[in-house]
């Protein structure tokens, strides 16, 4: 009856003298990071940001290099299409334009229409900011010709409004250009419509 609790002790004495152990599939215990890591580390976010710097600056580069081979494309197209002496184009602007409201432009070029454009309220507000709109470029023979441009929009007192203007032009050897100018007579209280016409040199 005594053999038990002296066998008993004995396991205790011999489980204590053994030293403790971690067990095989404990995950080892962190090490803080070296100070080289830390360098290595801080080097390697270096240059990580200078290369996406660096693909950045080529990225706005390549954008530049396709929007001037696009203005080369549109220019040369245009030079195909329309020889520099039979080139004829035509522009619509508006100085204030707080007297006419633009709806519609038709242009006639010898009794003929070239040209017709329905205006957004976008488009008008951007002719009152400054803009200029090519409304027609084609080709016409060097002598005598006449166009008429038709305005349709609303006048003072939003009224209804319908104008016409015939310009008779004579064309040249060299690329002709009108401008049909909306522009306001605070005199007269209503809206004119001005021609500039001009050649290139």
């Amino acid at each position: 009856m005594r053999i038990a609790p002296i066998l008993t002790l004995a396991s205790l004495l011999f489980f204590s003298a053994v030293p403790f152990t971690q067990a095989a599939d404990a995950p080892p215990a962190a090490t803080p990071p070296t100070k080289d890591k830390q360098v290595d580390e801080k080097a390697l976010e270096d240059a990580a940001r200078k290369h996406t710097s660096t693909l950045d600056t080529r990225v706005q580069d390549l954008k530049k290099e396709v929007l001037n081979l696009n203005r080369d494309l549109f220019l040369l197209e245009e030079d195909l299409l329309f020889p520099a002496n039979t080139q004829f184009s035509v522009f619509v602007s508006m100085d204030v334009g707080l007297l006419f409201d633009l709806d519609s432009v038709q242009l006639k070029l010898n009794d003929k229409v070239v040209s017709s454009h329905l205006y957004t309220e976008r488009e008008v507000n951007a002719l009152k900011r400054g803009g200029v709109q090519r409304l027609y470029t084609g080709n016409i023979t060097s002598g005598e010709h006449e166009f008429i441009a038709y305005f349709t929009g609303r006048g003072p007192k939003n009224r209804d409004y319908k104008r016409a203007t015939t310009v008779r032009v004579s064309k040249g050897p060299n690329p002709q250009y009108v401008e049909l100018k909306i522009s306001d007579s605070t005199a007269k209280y209503q809206p004119e419509f001005k021609v500039k016409v001009w050649e290139a040199e």
